[in-house]
């Protein structure tokens, strides 16, 4: 006897509407180990998606505390939160369990240099959501080398990036840059004597550029742990041209990332 299902009943399923999507694997979805690093615009986006996605197990890392300038294009901070005393990332945490009470997100206040391969090595997906070339290169590296998958983002003004990094079979983020990247982070990093600060000049954002950008990040995501192919290579965003292009690139037989090339 066919089982009844009296209406209104799928609606008390948090995601019935997702699930109609034959290729999300939920279940996988819900079980990944996802490490979000960053948490301004980009990052409060991400969460925002990965909580309502259904993202059960999250954990997001960041050295900042709001300024009232964040207030305009992070969705996860509200006013006063800039004189809380509290950092960013433990902020956006709370605010995701208010989204999804049975979402299990770990914040952690800290550099993105304290993770090697082996922290990486936990996760089976990484999110990067920041907004300098060095540290965006140091999770690149290590998180190639731990094998494990990162989704790349980043936004200028109205213009953004999406990279999706699937070792070993994809070019990684370095595999991109030019000579000019390092020049500006050479010009960008200053002795002081007894540590090494980094200058990252201020950049325009908005919060329609970011959204856009985060919500592909986590969209290649669930791509990836579904076994679906993700953007094969980078994908340019122009939100004043209205479009968003796929631009091909080929893994650097001299990127210090892909060893293996080197002897093909």
């Amino acid at each position: 006897m066919a089982e009844m299902i009296r209406p209104g009943d799928r609606d008390e399923d948090r995601h019935d509407r997702t699930r109609l999507i034959p290729w999300v694997d939920m279940e996988r979805v819900r079980s990944a180990n996802v490490l979000v690093v960053g948490a301004g615009a980009l990052g409060n986006e991400a969460v925002k998606d990965l909580a309502l996605f259904g993202f059960r197990n999250v954990h997001i890392l960041d050295m900042d505390s709001v300024v009232r300038s964040n207030l305009s294009r992070c969705v996860l901070f509200r006013e006063g939160d800039q004189s809380s005393g509290k950092g960013k990332a433990s902020l956006v945490a709370e605010r995701a369990r208010e989204l999804d009470p049975e979402i299990h997100i770990k914040a952690t206040e800290g550099k993105v240099q304290s993770l090697g391969p082996e922290e990486m090595e936990r996760y089976d997906i990484i999110l990067g959501c920041l907004d300098n070339v060095a540290a965006r290169l140091h999770l690149n590296a290590n998180s190639y080398h731990a094998r494990v998958p990162y989704v790349d983002g980043g936004t200028a003004g109205f213009r953004g990036r999406v990279q999706a990094v699937v070792p070993p079979l994809t070019p990684c983020l370095q595999c991109g840059m030019n000579r000019s990247h390092f020049k500006v982070m050479e010009r960008r990093f200053s002795c002081t004597g007894q540590d090494t600060v980094y200058y990252q000049p201020k950049m325009a954002a908005e919060i329609t550029t970011t959204s856009v950008i985060a919500a592909v990040q986590v969209r290649e995501a669930v791509k990836v742990l579904s076994g679906r192919t993700a953007i094969a290579h980078v994908m340019h965003y122009d939100g004043l041209a209205g479009t968003s292009e796929v631009f091909a690139m080929d893994i650097d037989p001299g990127c210090p990332n892909h060893p293996s090339s080197k002897l093909s």
